[in-house]
């Protein structure tokens, strides 16, 4: 893996859906994309795609099950590259046995907080001293509506019938994670927000959601390229300030 002069971007489980068109979206806004997947084939497939469109990325392996990839992708980007400049948290999954409280696999909601939380939490500690060394970092948690609260609690919202203990309580706490880390790095560069991409259809749902990976991806990538002037420590969906 070559150097680059040009901003570095980070983007997790991206050789296939949002993430793969976020990776699209920040190449074409002229930064390195690394192209983050645990499938060595499919994420060099992937990238190579979108270097077919004349695009800077490159694939690194990245599974956030297997916590030495972690820690090799951190080494490599320092090495390599010494900064990091956006870091989009996107690769998340979903359990077959997940379900409302009453019900759920209890072992289900720990493998989904494992990938969704935990090993995303230790993948944003293992790069943050490469995010220090940027002059403008931005780290964009994708999260969900399913993570909000308050929509949860709302006897009106449109999506009540959606119960996955494991994948919902996972993305609210990485909201939590997305408010307690920008307020950790207040007075910095770096602008720490999670977006709700919106019911997209992709291979996580079945692609059931009637929005396309374009308009899911628009989000996240409008956060990852925030001005200076840009918010910190926020929810947002495509219409703004997401509730939490």
């Amino acid at each position: 893996m070559e150097g680059s002069s040009k901003p570095i971007a980070l983007v997790t489980g991206a050789n296939k859906g949002i993430g793969f068109e976020i990776a699209r979206r920040l190449a074409q806004a002229g930064l390195t994309v690394l192209l983050g997947a645990r499938n060595a084939d499919l994420g060099s497939k992937a990238a190579a795609k979108l270097q077919t469109e004349d695009l800077d990325v490159r694939y690194i392996e990245l599974d956030l099950a297997r916590p030495e990839t972690i820690q090799a992708v951190a080494a490599t980007i320092g090495a390599e590259f010494q900064q990091l400049d956006v870091l989009v948290n996107n690769a998340a999954i979903i359990d077959a046995a997940d379900g409302p409280p009453s019900v759920t696999d209890v072992n289900a909601v720990r493998r989904v907080f494992e990938t969704n939380f935990f090993a995303t939490l230790a993948l944003t500690q293992a790069v943050l001293p490469m995010l220090r060394n940027s002059t403008a970092g931005r780290i964009v948690n994708v999260s969900s509506g399913l993570g909000s609260i308050t929509l949860n609690g709302d006897p009106d919202w449109q999506n009540p019938r959606f119960k996955l203990l494991g994948y919902s309580a996972s993305k609210a706490a990485l909201n939590m994670m997305t408010v307690q880390l920008a307020y950790e790095l207040r007075g910095t560069s770096i602008k720490v927000n999670a977006a709700d991409p919106g019911y997209t259809a992709t291979d996580l749902n079945g692609n059931s959601g009637p929005q396309t990976v374009e308009e899911g991806a628009a989000e996240p990538v409008r956060l990852a390229l925030l001005p200076s002037d840009g918010p910190t420590g926020g929810f947002f969906d495509s219409a703004g300030p997401h509730p939490w």
